[in-house]
């Protein structure tokens, strides 16, 4: 149900809520947000929901005196979550459709909670991950952000995060970061890193209000993490006490519980990280007027306890969108509880614009309701709506792994049988929260009324205008100079007699002008062949003779003002073979 908010009653409610604001002689004071999300963290890895290993005792405090959504949810994989998150709306419309390969680039036209927010006078920050889109329009400075602390695609050492890919196995420590647009090397740990900056700035605006988007990629892989960390859980057995509980447990191996031992460390050093930040909240005397949300962006990306929940991450089952939400703000909420009510990430930006008083655009439709209401317990429910997921690489498929929910039933698409019919499963979560007992038998009705649902969802979204014509970096500009393509925003595009996709970028001109482009590689080149560059029109060819060279440049490229497609093509000879190989990254001067 999309529709815009009523701004006048909304600062009429927030008004008759006094908690909401303080009224002063001079003045009104707002309330700082801190939006805290991390990566890949399991409903199950915190101690709060059952979880016997894990140490958290300071997300375990927080829950216990927060109101929390007992059934909040978001996307199975984490681009799209941020997205609705930052837009209140279905991740596709925004454009962000999947985790990279050109999927998780949001549009640049799309209104951000840090643009609504700025213009309300908050001072806006975010640090940590970003994953909607690495250059100009798209970086989090150019949605709303004053200051940015963030890396690259979607986590420290993936292969679009350049600037720290050939660390491997030491990516997360002393990382590269980019503060404000510009690289800076930072030192010690990436969440000791973000956390730090975070104290900082909040302290540099605490006499203004401020919404801080504190954005951990840990615990996502690269599974690295202090050795102290580690020697917490070592010797854990991750499956003790779990396994017979009267809930269903994953099937799990020893990789996966030593991946458990890894995560549970990391999920740890956050923890302790978070004692930091709020005791800074506490020490600079603002902790009473911040509200703090934490959540989660997915399910966890391996098996392991997941409160009995079926699936992980990427998928539509509960264990893969079901993530905590607390939301810990004690001059206004004043009772710690749970919300029954399904609530979801993109009702975030409506909650936070009706909290603050933010106006949002007369014409800004948005898929996400105000939980207002619910926090400050004016409202017991809200109305019943449909709540849609689904993901797969590239593009929604009819019907795998895609989910339409009203109410208590949920209609999962599961892909086609063994005659090749669609296949669907239904649910009550009321009575079956961990989705073992398909019920489409008994109520094809039902069924028939939520395909409906789903298909009209679908359609929408796969017509919807940032998924037809999807966002594209733009060149040429004062704002990136120079700009630096990564692997996780290109596109692949895959030709007949070759055994690997051809990797390329489409991208807008600005204006026309001369650049130069270069294409790096991460080794060395150790052979012979030739370096073709594809740039519109143009086709530019080195010969790659000199052994040893990681970039080769192409000067002087002229090119006009238009949408420029980016591809080079590199054929090195091995073993007497022609072979292609995909470049790491291109920079374009101009």
């Amino acid at each position: 149900m999309k529709y815009t908010i009523n701004i006048a009653l909304s600062i009429a409610i927030l008004c008759f809520n006094s908690c909401a604001e303080i009224k002063t002689v001079d003045k009104v004071v707002k309330p700082n947000v801190v939006l805290i999300v991390t990566d890949d963290q399991g409903f199950g890895d915190i101690g709060y929901y059952g979880n016997p290993h894990i140490k958290t005792p300071v997300l375990d405090s927080l829950a216990s005196k927060s109101v929390r959504f007992d059934d909040f949810s978001v996307n199975p994989v984490c681009a799209p979550t941020r997205s609705a998150i930052m837009t209140g709306k279905y991740s596709m419309a925004t454009g962000v459709h999947d985790t990279y390969r050109g999927g998780a680039m949001m549009a640049p036209s799309e209104v951000t909670i840090a643009e609504i927010l700025k213009e309300a006078d908050y001072k806006t920050g975010m640090i940590g991950k970003w994953h909607l889109g690495d250059n100009y329009p798209m970086r989090p400075q150019d949605q709303g952000f004053e200051y940015t602390l963030n890396h690259l695609s979607g986590g420290i050492g993936q292969y679009g995060d350049w600037p720290n890919t050939l660390k491997r196995d030491s990516s997360y420590f002393n990382p590269i970061l980019w503060k404000n647009g510009k690289q800076v090397q930072t030192h010690g740990y990436c969440t000791d890193v973000l956390t730090e900056a975070a104290m900082d700035y909040v302290e540099d605006n605490k006499d203004n209000p401020f919404f801080l988007y504190l954005s951990y990629n840990a615990p996502h892989g690269p599974l690295q993490l202090p050795q102290k960390y580690y020697d917490m859980y070592k010797d854990v057995d991750i499956d003790a006490g779990l396994i017979n509980q009267g809930k269903p447990y994953p099937n799990v191996t020893d990789h996966s519980r030593e991946n458990s031992r890894k995560v549970y460390g990391m999920v740890t050093n956050i923890d302790d990280n978070l004692r930091l930040l709020f005791k800074k909240l506490e020490d600079l005397g603002i902790d009473e007027n911040t509200l703090v949300i934490f959540m989660t962006d997915n399910g966890p990306q391996h098996p392991r306890y997941i409160a009995g929940m079926r699936g992980k991450k990427g998928s539509i089952f509960q264990g893969g969108v079901r993530v905590p939400s607390f939301w810990y703000y004690p001059k206004a909420f004043k009772e710690a509880r749970d919300i029954k009510t399904p609530a979801a990430h993109y009702d975030i930006l409506p909650t936070l614009a009706e909290l603050t008083g933010a106006s949002l655009p007369e014409d800004l439709k948005i898929e996400g309701e105000s939980l207002l209401p619910l926090l400050t317990k004016k409202e017991d429910s809200l109305p019943e709506r449909i709540i849609n997921r689904s993901w797969a690489r590239t593009a929604p498929v009819h019907y795998r792994n895609v989910s339409t929910r009203k109410g208590e039933m949920k209609l999962v698409g599961v892909g086609k049988d063994e005659d090749g019919n669609d296949k669907f499963e239904l649910f009550n979560l009321n009575e079956d929260p961990y989705e073992q007992n398909d019920i489409s038998v008994e109520h094809p009705a039902l069924v028939e009324e939520l395909k409906d649902e789903m298909d009209t969802w679908l359609n929408t979204m796969e017509t919807s205008e940032h998924i037809v014509n999807s966002p594209m970096p733009i060149i040429g500009t004062v704002h990136e100079n120079p700009v630096m393509l990564n692997q996780n925003d290109a596109l692949f595009l895959k030709k007949e007699g070759i055994k690997n996709e051809f990797i390329y970028w489409d991208v807008i001109v600005d204006k026309t002008k001369t650049f130069d482009i270069i294409v790096h590689f991460d080794a060395p080149i150790a052979t012979t062949g030739e370096l073709e560059l594809d740039v519109g029109s143009q086709a530019k060819t080195v010969k790659i003779e000199a052994i040893g060279k990681t970039s080769f440049s192409f000067n002087n490229i002229e090119l006009p003002k238009s949408k420029v497609t980016i591809m080079p093509k590199t054929y090195l000879k091995r073993k007497g073979e022609l072979k292609y190989a995909y470049p790491f990254y291109i920079e374009i001067k101009g």
